[in-house]
């Protein structure tokens, strides 16, 4: 298969049999996003046809750990390393279920050697830049350029994730009914069904009251809190557009994603002194290790602001 043909459709036996259970269960038991899905769902596709035009192999039941390795150095001329990274984890991921299920005898991708990863520290916005961005909403309305019920919602979008510290996915599936207003406070479900409590802080709550008083026509519990103006539940990639609008009007690059609101939520969190184990819980991080790179992040800027104010840097 050459790079400008397109790809051919995986068997429909492939799908209903392998890759529907997997993808049923990320997204019901372990509430994985729409987007990780088709990432999964990319992965496997790709591993599929290596299997199917010509690479030797037994076949996804009894696929052995020098299969897997064939198809991770051949894999590696077609992605950059961090792809090859996420294609493995999914990979990974498709073989444990299916391990838990009794179809398959073991995980052939435990225990590949991968090429090692360039460590990149995440993307952040500094306070003075959060703050632009957060007045974004008002200056459109003292311009006259938006009208109240979307420049509210779109601010109460940005206070949920930088305040709040959600995930999109969370933030967009947030209802009612896990808000408790007078303590300032949301009852996330996040990553693999695990809850977690979200302090929204004093501004982002004030908003929320805001909103529920004067712009939401239904508070009921299992009513969605950020809503389009039909008032249905805002998508993900609703919320990706509304994001852009506002890193232009604030002169911030515009490839920022959603993503970044908590990467700085955690930084600034950091950056004051919070205790990491605290950050942790409140990110819902599985693992200290995940929420360790951004204390790399406060380093590095601490860092900076002593090579340009110490006379002796």
């Amino acid at each position: 298969m050459t790079k400008e043909s397109s790809p051919s459709p995986l068997p429909a036996a492939v799908v209903a049999e392998w890759l529907t259970p997997f993808l049923d269960f990320l997204a019901h038991e372990r509430r994985y996003s729409g987007y990780t899905l088709r990432n999964y769902r990319q992965a496997f596709e790709d591993f599929w046809r290596w299997l199917a035009t010509g690479a030797p192999g037994h076949g996804l039941a009894r696929l052995e750990p020098r299969e897997a390795r064939d198809f991770v150095i051949e894999a590696q001329g077609r992605y950059g390393r961090r792809t090859l990274h996420n294609h493995v984890s999914a990979l990974r991921a498709f073989y444990k279920f299916w391990l838990t299920q009794g179809r398959v005898a073991r995980n052939p991708f435990t225990g590949v050697p991968l090429p090692r990863l360039e460590k990149r520290l995440p993307q952040f916005l500094t306070e003075t830049q959060m703050r632009d961005l957060l007045a974004g909403p008002q200056r459109l309305i003292d311009g006259g350029d938006l009208d109240a019920f979307t420049a509210w919602r779109d601010r109460l979008v940005m206070e949920l994730l930088y305040g709040g510290g959600l995930r999109v996915s969370e933030l967009v599936g947030l209802n009612y009914v896990q808000l408790d207003f007078e303590a300032g406070v949301a009852r996330v479900l996040g990553k693999g069904r695990k809850e977690r409590l979200c302090p929204l802080g004093r501004v982002a709550t004030a908003v929320l009251v805001k909103w529920r008083d004067e712009f939401a026509r239904n508070t009921s519990p299992s009513s969605p809190v950020v809503v389009t103006p039909r008032h249905r539940r805002l998508s993900v990639r609703a919320v990706q557009l509304l994001l852009k609008r506002y890193l232009a009007l604030a002169g911030l690059p515009p490839d920022l994603t959603p993503h970044k609101l908590r990467h700085s939520y955690a930084t600034h969190l950091l950056n004051a002194g919070a205790d990491l184990r605290l950050v942790q819980e409140l990110l819902g991080h599985a693992s200290l290790n995940t929420t360790q790179i951004y204390t790399h992040v406060s380093v590095a800027r601490l860092k900076d602001v002593y090579n340009k104010a110490h006379p002796r840097a």
